[in-house]
């Protein structure tokens, strides 16, 4: 075909084309965390903070620094504008397209298929490409920009085969093996699913080269020596960068392997369907875990034929075997026994769409004939079309996408001003009136927050977290009865809601009701394993009821769960005391103090346990920087007065005493020290 050299023109046009109202699209769930939450990626220099990214149990760009790298290059060129996130991503969609024509191309000019495709190698490649970037299927993997993992790691995938393909048609063969290992390890400091792609590499080279693995080892040892080495990366990744998905699902949904694997094979087929017939797509799919047999066997069996018929085929005529091997191989990281954060992703499907998108062409054609083309074309309209269509689900008001990337990197003021520009446009919105809510409560206008939460409720009646804040404003003004109600009306709408449970436990609690508060609480770790506040709030119940053991069980749990709070630190450190095991008590007193200097009643706590280790001179200190902080806190001010007197220093004393007494008239012990140092005459 004479046009040949424009068909790479024409996979980024249709790119292009199908994404181009994808620029615009908002921060969506995991973006928040590994984007606007993230400091490592606020600077380029040094280059080895960028590659380390924070580690948080959970984060999309945990023990991947490749991926951390391109947002700190993003952040860079245009700070949290998601514009420029956006674009990054499709142009890595693109050169992966790009990249997959060059393979589907040479690999359909290779001997054993050359005969049936090769005078139409240049077009059935230029169909599988343009199909594969335009399905809709790859949104998820394009759109939402946090999982360009997967397309970042995808590219690498392609590249690593297609230089290979490179290396073995040319005489320059070291300069592409050379390149397929440099892009095979940085597809490894991408995403763990490149784990896969040297042997990936040997199979395309025993399918397409060589006439079996032994010759295609033999022959080129020293390359797949180099490609498997980059397993010692991944490896070095995994375990210093993320807490494993075993145990992190395990602590939050109780997901074992066994359910996992048990409901990978429903997955499957639902990932072939939508290959077929994408819709319906979801934004934050909740798939079943599988727990009876009529939801397991079924699709069990269906799975197992497939795996079957791909291992004979793979036998008979590995040209074709290999594309099953594609298929499954690329998916065994996701779909198979490790119970990842959950069962079903659709952008997990990007490098295993290839092999689907590639039979449906292949066998159009051969069923077809030349007649094919122009049903792909046809094909490619409809599949971009609908590819353009799911992109509005990701776009949203680009103020209240600024607005909120500013509030996640603590600009709050900055925030409150782009939550309002956007309700000037679009005035009934709920989550922005619920966003504006969070962003003016954190600066301490508490009122203004009940109104903008009132009126998310108001747009939208099912709104369960707006009612859970609501509660929680009303809470820290004394309104505490009114919070109940809307605590009990969030959990109305939403009966699984933890968060809820949490906060009508500690409003309980607070109310008085401790047996109450406990059974709120129990609820909140039971729907939500990890919830560290909630042990946090049974810790305190059964401290206050005497059980000092069982409290700093609790306690121990919540900081397991969130290292960084700073209030169980300090509650901890109060149970060690009363435990009487002083030195335990000053180190979580300590790092309560790390995390929040300005903890009144840590340094409080702290400077007793200080001044019964005889440190005095530190306790004095932390006792000042109590009252400084908080001026009316009488206890403080009582120690205080009693470390001075220690020292000899009485006028000192005898202030902090009558300041205990004017901020409490009735607190018998400031009264006592002060009436016994004014009769000896101090």
């Amino acid at each position: 075909m004479k046009g040949q050299r424009f068909f790479p023109l024409l996979v980024i046009a249709a790119g292009l084309l199908a994404y181009h109202d994808s620029f615009t699209g908002s921060y969506f769930q995991d973006d928040f965390g590994s984007i606007p939450e993230n400091p490592t990626i606020r600077h380029l220099w040094p280059i080895w903070r960028c590659l380390s990214p924070p580690h948080r149990g959970g984060l999309t760009v945990e023990g991947r620094p490749l991926i951390n790298l391109s947002l700190a290059v993003n952040y860079a060129l245009g700070s949290y504008n998601v514009w420029g996130y956006h674009a990054l991503n499709l142009t890595v969609h693109i050169l992966a397209g790009l990249t997959l024509l060059g393979i589907v191309r040479r690999t359909l000019l290779r001997p054993a298929l050359c005969d049936r495709f090769g005078v139409v190698a240049n077009e059935l490649a230029l169909a599988v490409a343009v199909l594969w970037t335009v399905h809709p299927l790859q949104t998820e993997a394009v759109t939402y920009i946090i999982q360009r993992a997967e397309s970042i790691m995808g590219l690498f995938y392609l590249l690593t085969l297609y230089c290979f393909i490179r290396g073995i048609e040319s005489q320059r063969s070291r300069l592409w093996y050379g390149l397929s290992v440099a892009a095979c390890a940085l597809g490894m400091a991408s995403k763990e699913v490149m784990a896969t792609a040297p042997v990936m590499v040997l199979l395309y080279d025993r399918a397409f080269v060589s006439d079996s693995l032994r010759t295609a080892w033999r022959r080129r040892w020293p390359l797949y020596l180099a490609l498997i080495s980059t397993w010692v990366l991944l490896s070095i990744l995994l375990v210093t960068g993320q807490i494993p998905a075993t145990e992190i699902n395990a602590r939050r949904f109780g997901l074992t392997w066994q359910k996992y694997l048990a409901t990978e094979p429903g997955v499957i087929l639902h990932y072939l369907r939508l290959s077929v017939w994408p819709s319906p797509l979801n934004l934050d799919p909740a798939w079943p875990i599988a727990q009876t047999w009529t939801n397991i066997l079924p699709p069990a069996v269906v799975v197992v034929i497939l795996l079957a018929a791909t291992a004979w085929v793979w036998r008979m005529r590995p040209v074709w075997g290999f594309v099953g091997i594609w298929f499954f191989l690329i998916l065994a990281p996701s779909s198979s026994f490790v119970p990842l954060h959950d069962p079903l992703y659709e952008h997990r499907m990007y490098l295993s769409l290839a092999a689907v998108v590639s039979m449906a062409v292949l066998g159009l054609y051969v069923v077809l004939g030349r007649k094919s083309l122009a049903v792909f074309v046809v094909l490619a309209v409809t599949l971009g079309a609908l590819t353009w269509r799911r992109n509005q689900d990701y776009r949203r008001n680009p103020h209240y996408s600024l607005g909120i990337a500013l509030q996640k990197a603590g600009r709050t003021q900055e925030a409150i001003g782009q939550y309002e520009q956007a309700l000037h446009i679009t005035p009934d919105d709920a989550e922005t009136h619920y966003n504006l809510g969070t962003a003016l409560e954190e600066v301490g206008k508490v009122p203004e927050a009940i109104g903008q939460y009132e009126q998310a409720s108001r747009f939208k009646p099912d709104f369960a977290e707006a009612e859970c804040n609501l509660g929680v404003a009303l809470a820290r003004l004394g309104r505490a009865a009114e919070a109940i109600e809307h605590y009990e009306r969030a959990l109305e709408i939403k009966p699984g809601y933890a968060e809820a449970h949490y906060n009508l436990g500690l409003a309980l609690q607070r109310a008085g009701n401790p047996e109450q508060a406990v059974d709120q609480y129990e609820q909140a770790v039971r729907l939500k394993p990890d919830l560290a506040e909630a042990y946090n709030g049974l810790g305190m119940v059964l401290w206050r009821a005497g059980h000092i053991p069982e409290a700093i069980a609790d306690y121990e749990q919540a900081l397991r769960f969130r290292p960084d709070y700073a209030e169980a630190h300090n509650n901890l450190g109060v149970a060690f005391w009363q435990a009487g095991k002083t030195q335990e008590a000053i180190l979580h007193w300590q790092r309560a103090l790390q995390l929040r200097p300005d903890y009144a009643e840590a340094h409080n706590n702290l400077g007793l346990a200080l001044e019964q280790v005889g440190r005095l001179q530190e306790a004095i200190a932390h006792y000042e920087l109590a009252v400084r902080i908080q001026p009316n806190m009488t206890e403080a001010h009582n120690n205080l007065g009693s470390a001075l007197e220690r020292v000899g220093k009485f006028p000192e004393a005898i202030a902090q005493y009558e300041q205990a007494l004017r901020i409490k008239p009735d607190f018998a012990e400031a009264q006592n020290r002060l009436a016994r140092l004014r009769a000896a005459g101090k």
